[in-house]
């Protein structure tokens, strides 16, 4: 893995993680914790994405996308395993 993809992947994880926390928290969990979240939340979402056959597109804006909706998902297991 060249330094560039992991970089990519550090930025994709932090935008995806912040915007996951935006939407379900009202706000980020710190730079660490957003990227792991966002990178987490890209496993989930691409899993999810072919699991559904959805396919939003190629570039950087559709992996966004799909990290955060796959980061949102985390978001909100975790949210219902705390309450139980």
């Amino acid at each position: 893995m060249s330094i560039e993809t992991l970089i990519i992947w550090l930025v994709i994880g932090a935008v995806a993680g912040w915007i996951a926390g935006a939407i379900v928290k009202g706000g980020g969990f710190g730079l660490i914790g957003d990227i792991v979240v966002g990178i987490l939340g890209a496993f989930i979402g691409g899993w999810l994405a072919g699991v559904l056959g959805i396919h939003i597109g190629g570039g950087l804006v559709a992996t966004i996308i799909t990290a955060t909706g796959g980061a949102v998902v985390l978001l909100l297991l975790a949210r219902l395993i705390r309450r139980a």
